[in-house]
């Protein structure tokens, strides 16, 4: 059948695909716009086959909450080059996907897969979106936030973002951007010193004592000595990698605790989540 210019441009539209894989599309499935949608999709996956070794390195790190700020969802969406990662369409089509997770609240990434974006799932989103661009495209992390508030963050480029849960509403939105910067910039591994896990708090105690060990001014000192010095390290460890022990970066006299103490004595930090590409 004949295909006219004006549904070559619909399916277009629909899809983000070229002109002419719009148009044979169409005449392979006789006009229909969903069928024509479906070989699209069919020609990402062998796309995706073909380009299952390589790397999908670069992309795109959204972070975003519900309008009554008790929800944050933050999305990775991959590709393999930086010129796709900084293209307004790519952007917007994370964008996308980030959003039917803060409307949904899916419990985790393959629940989020499986949600629509639009009338098809993501998953069929991601390979129809990989069909026009060539490249390999994934949704590789999804990381979710309920808090009384949560604040999200995004460090320009899109490719480092942070959530953070508050135990309130602030009264200052202006002090939770503070603290989700804060997690951006200095990359804490837990909010507090005891909530650090085992494994972590394990590896950490046994570098400190190596390392305390190694050092030539402690050989002569006795063991219970070097056993206090490294724990001297493992708790300078702990101001610098859990937030609510380090520096604040808006003003390093305080630690992140004593400048939430300062805006509100109840205030906690109750989870964060932080995600960087390329770090």
């Amino acid at each position: 059948m004949a295909i006219t210019a004006a549904e070559i441009n619909k399916l277009r539209q629909m899809t983000g695909a070229g002109m002419m894989d719009c148009k044979k599309a169409l005449e392979e499935a006789n006009g229909d716009y969903e069928k024509a949608q479906e070989i699209i999709r069919k020609k990402g996956q062998l796309v995706a086959a073909k380009r299952a070794d390589r790397e999908a390195t670069e992309g795109v790190v959204l972070s975003k909450v519900s309008a009554d700020e008790t929800f944050g969802a933050l999305t990775v969406v991959c590709c393999e080059t930086d010129f796709v990662a900084k293209n307004d369409g790519f952007v917007q089509f994370a964008a996308s996907i980030n959003d039917v997770a803060v409307a949904e609240k899916p419990a985790d990434i393959d629940t989020l897969k499986q949600l629509k974006v639009g009338n098809i799932t993501v998953a069929e989103a991601v390979m129809e979106k990989l069909s026009v661009i060539g490249e390999k495209i994934d949704l590789i992390s999804y990381s979710k936030i309920e808090a009384a508030q949560v604040i999200a963050y995004i460090h320009p480029g899109n490719k480092l973002a942070t959530m953070v849960g508050f135990s309130k509403k602030l009264s200052d939105a202006q002090v939770g951007k503070d603290v989700a910067m804060q997690v951006a910039a200095m990359a804490p591994v837990a909010v507090d010193k005891d909530s650090v896990s085992a494994e972590v708090v394990a590896k950490e105690k046994q570098i400190a004592l190596e390392q305390t060990q190694q050092d030539p001014k402690n050989a002569s000192k006795p063991a219970n000595i070097v056993e206090k010095i490294a724990e001297g390290r493992l708790e300078k460890f702990f101001k610098e990698n859990t937030l609510l022990n380090q520096e604040f970066i808006k003003d390093s006299k305080l630690t992140v605790r004593q400048y939430l103490e300062q805006v509100d004595k109840d205030l906690k930090v109750t989870s964060f989540v932080r995600y960087t590409l390329n770090a």
